[in-house]
């Protein structure tokens, strides 16, 4: 294990330079601050590395609800702790709010708080920590993001492209050929703009028309301005980039007299405890959430066994419910 001595002199300075950057002092540049810190976690520097307590790493948690069953992170966390906790790691849950991203640098958090590795769920490359993320030398996982070409990142997810084949191919056999596309979220998500280009792959495999599409910041928006335009424009199903979002369309569909799924089938994604009850229950793209919790951990192990892996994919499934029919003649 790297010492306060081995980082200084590796750096051609002096042991308390490299004490008083790790532990905050006020008389150092933040341009050196950075430089110890960057060669700190270069070198495996970790300040409980002589502690009996058990090693720790954290999930950050951001635009994610994860605390009760019925959250999309809540499963997600639960897998990550399965497999960690037994294998004698402590997880703490953090919810990362932008005034820590902005007080400080990424890596220094992590080495202030000895966290040998992080799981991120929900990052956006709108976040103050975005840039120092992209050029972190601590073992990251992150789920749904691209890893920006650090081998210190691993991305985790499910086969987008596999997952919109998979919607739009059971559409096509039920006879739809006008098929649209609704995306409601923050045009930063990474993961949204991903699915909506795995859509239009998916059904330009089917056909040459422009594809139908809809996406909005808000699903209220998407709901009144976007998906009467679709089934104006004469769509008999609709894909959504997010369950609420299905969910929502199916309540405008009942409000409006539209019937599911003899007039519209509709498809989600993610498939939250709710798509069981929906009226009628919700066909969706299923994310296996306890899998992929169990994934993030097992990368996280081979980065912090220094080997790179840069993604983690799971195959994607559909299931289907009564939302989805024949398309109408």
């Amino acid at each position: 294990m790297a010492t306060m001595m081995d980082i200084a002199q590796s750096l051609g300075i002096s042991k308390s330079t490299v004490s008083k950057a790790l532990n905050g002092a006020p008389d150092i540049s933040e341009t050196t601050r950075n430089t110890i810190v960057q060669r700190a976690v270069e070198m495996g520097y970790t300040r409980g590395r002589r502690s009996p307590s058990l090693p720790r790493i954290c999930i950050f948690v951001m635009h994610m609800r994860y605390e009760t069953p019925e959250d999309f992170g809540y499963d997600i966390v639960m897998g990550f702790r399965h497999l960690a906790e037994p294998a004698g790691f402590r997880v703490d849950i953090i919810n990362l709010d932008e005034g820590t991203q902005q007080s400080i640098q990424y890596d220094e958090y992590m080495l202030r708080n000895d966290y040998r590795g992080a799981f991120f769920l929900g990052i956006n490359n709108s976040d103050p920590w975005i840039d120092s993320v992209k050029g972190s030398h601590t073992a990251t996982i992150l789920f749904d993001n691209p890893t920006f070409e650090n081998h210190r990142l691993t991305q985790v997810g499910v086969d987008n492209t596999e997952a919109l084949n998979l919607a739009v191919s059971h559409l096509w056999q039920l006879g739809h050929r006008r098929i649209g596309y609704l995306s409601s979220g923050s045009a930063d998500a990474y993961i949204y703009q991903q699915r909506h280009h795995a859509f239009i792959a998916a059904i330009q495999q089917y056909t040459a028309d422009v594809p139908i599409t809809g996406a909005a910041d808000y699903t209220t928006d998407c709901i009144s301005t976007h998906l009467p335009r679709l089934l104006d424009s004469g769509c008999t199903a609709i894909v959504c980039n997010h369950d609420i979002l299905a969910q929502a369309v199916l309540t405008h569909c009942a409000e409006t007299g539209i019937r599911v799924p003899e007039d519209v089938s509709v498809i989600g994604y993610d498939d939250i405890p709710l798509c069981q009850f929906t009226r009628p229950p919700l066909t969706t793209v299923r994310q296996n959430r306890l899998q992929l919790g169990k994934s993030a951990f097992y990368a996280l192990q081979c980065q912090l066994n220094n080997t790179p892996i840069n993604q983690l994919t799971l195959h994607a499934e559909l299931t289907v419910r009564g939302s989805t029919g024949p398309a109408k003649a």
